[in-house]
């Protein structure tokens, strides 16, 4: 069938959709909504239209004239654009997500399907929400509607309120006053509204004398004191006391700026607070704010890391190698790498933009990406896995790559390109990329830049192993296949394979060689702006939307007519 995809944007969820279409046989192409609705879809001519992602409302001229699919964050009978967050806001335990035909008036339309799910009992974060259980519904509404569109028979249900199945409800959009707290409040209460407008819109606040909107918050333990004061920092992070309790701040954003680490942000606020280095300061029971944790269990080392949104500074990628170099340097046979819900989108642009000089700050950042990247492949004496239990872009597909075992979680999807940021790319991706798939799947994949799923990605090489996608699943299946690398017999045939393979290509061309090739190339790219990677970043971290369609999604408009 021929599918065109409406989308505000390519985000994680239009690409999971656009993946899972395209692997059940679709046609299927992108839009953006940037391009005159009515003219896109003209020219891809669908037999069938979804938005999975779409924040503008469709066009009559197109509903009415082409079947047009919504897949909307509420169950059955919600209505509004803060589906999610009222849900985590009003701590529901039960959520949903609903396929709705589109109709004059917004989420109203006869329900195509429906999936429902349980919200964890630990406050998600709304981004974590939306790329777990919601883009997972998403999917297979997805598919589901795909092939009701073939069947004659099929008719949607109308939506009745009068049926015990349609649940939700109309609901206004969320607004600041309606997210409002006080730091008085009691730090579970500010806790769920900060992370029901994570990562976007954020809450408005106020801290050290400046008004923001905060990101990124994480329980502490109580330290007393006047509410709303600033404790501690530790790596980015500011500990906020509350009224009851105390949260660490990730991430926050001033008035006409862009989302920073909190100590970046407010730093000329904030130069006499003290840094937290260790478990805690002397006679306090504060929690520090982390990032990285390393733990052995028998012969297996667990290092995890969990940057936000996936973005690695160069003080996060220095931190990040020296963590490495201690796993590896433990008595274990075994090393675990795992990310977050993001495992890792490589260097840290926001932060690069916000540098005084952000060509410098870029080149820091790179050459100390590469700096754990040359750890990992460096890791001689255990065998490393890399355990993706997220996405992955850029430079940390080529981190993960570096590992001798790399194992994704159903239903990730990763970016191996760096192009459409004006990069050439480093992270020894002319080594760990080839090595996989082969120099002519490796271009392929680097000049056209579209996502892979987790069974594309098994089949080209890129994974080993694709594991469950629910969480007690993924975990188990991890240890299990870990547990099998580690008997002595196998542990070392696995070793001298590694240590000889290793030995083989460095006889070939020094490890050494292939970063500095390409932080040559990457100098032209950052110091030169050859690329136009300056503008591409300013757009990105500024959230500017692109004027048009790119070209490898609408594929489509080479065969239309003119």
């Amino acid at each position: 069938m021929r599918i065109l995809l409406l989308a505000s944007g390519f985000n994680g969820l239009t690409q999971r959709v656009w993946l899972a279409l395209r692997a059940a046989g679709h046609d299927v192409t992108v839009e953006l909504s940037v391009t005159p609705m009515g003219d896109a879809v003209a020219k891809a001519d669908p037999e069938l239209i979804i938005c999975p992602f779409l924040r503008e409302r469709v066009p009559d001229e197109i509903w009415q004239e082409r079947r047009t699919i919504i897949i909307h964050p509420g169950p059955p009978g919600d209505r509004g654009p803060s589906s999610l967050d009222w849900a985590i806001t009003g701590s529901a335990r039960l959520w949903g997500v609903t396929a709705l035909q589109a109709v004059a008036e917004l989420d109203a339309g006869p329900i195509w399907g429906s999936r429902t799910f349980t919200v964890p009992a630990d406050v998600p974060r709304k981004s974590e929400l939306y790329a777990g259980p919601v883009a997972d519904a998403a999917v297979e509404l997805a598919l589901e509607v795909a092939a009701k569109a073939v069947d004659p028979a099929f008719e949607p249900e109308p939506l009745d309120y009068g049926r015990p199945e349609v649940w939700g409800r109309l609901m206004p959009t969320m607004r600041q006053s309606d997210r409002a707290f006080s730091w008085s409040d009691d730090a579970a209460n500010v806790l769920r509204r900060i992370r029901a407008a994570d990562g976007s819109p954020g809450v408005r606040a106020e801290l050290a004398g400046v008004p923001v909107h905060v990101y990124d918050a994480h329980f502490a333990d109580s330290y007393p004191g006047e509410p709303g004061t600033i404790v501690a920092k530790r790596h980015g992070a500011l500990l906020v006391r509350t009224g009851r309790g105390a949260l660490w701040i990730g991430h926050v954003k001033r008035a006409g700026s862009i989302k920073l680490p909190a100590t970046l942000a407010l730093a000329e606020h904030v130069g006499g607070v003290p840094e937290l280095v260790g478990p805690g300061n002397a006679g306090t029971t504060v929690r520090t704010y982390p990032e990285i944790t390393y733990r052995q269990d028998g012969h297996i080392g667990w290092l995890s890391f969990d940057f936000y949104n996936g973005a690695m500074s160069t003080d996060h990628c220095r931190r990040l190698a020296a963590a490495v170099r201690h796993a590896a340097g433990q008595d274990t046979r075994a090393l675990v790498i795992q990310g977050g819900e993001v495992f890792s989108n490589g260097i840290h642009l926001n932060v690069i933009e916000a540098a005084p000089r952000p060509a410098h700050e870029a080149w820091h950042n790179i050459v100390a990406m590469n700096e754990v990247c040359a750890e990992i492949l460096g890791c001689v004496q255990q065998v490393v896995v890399a355990a993706l239990w997220g996405n992955a872009g850029a430079g940390g597909v080529m981190l993960a790559l570096g590992a001798d075992h790399v194992l994704v979680r159903d239903g990730v999807v990763l970016n191996p390109h760096y192009r459409t940021m004006g990069l050439s790319g480093s992270e020894y991706w002319t080594y760990v990329l080839p090595r996989r798939v082969g120099p002519a799947v490796a271009e392929r994949l680097t000049e056209e830049c579209l996502p892979l799923g987790s069974g594309e990605a098994a089949a080209l090489g890129l994974a080993d192993a694709v594991l469950p996608r629910d969480p007690v699943g993924f975990r188990t299946a991890l240890s299990a296949y870990v547990e099998q690398l580690v008997p002595y017999a196998a542990n070392m045939q696995w070793l001298r394979a590694k240590q000889s393979r290793f030995a083989v290509d460095a006889d070939r061309k020094p490890l050494d060689a292939y970063g500095f090739e390409e932080l040559a190339e990457m100098s032209r790219d950052i110091h030169d702006d050859r690329n136009g990677f300056a503008q591409a970043r300013h757009e990105f971290v500024t959230k500017q939307r692109p004027t048009s369609t790119p070209s490898r999604l609408a594929g489509h408009r080479a065969l239309a007519p003119t």
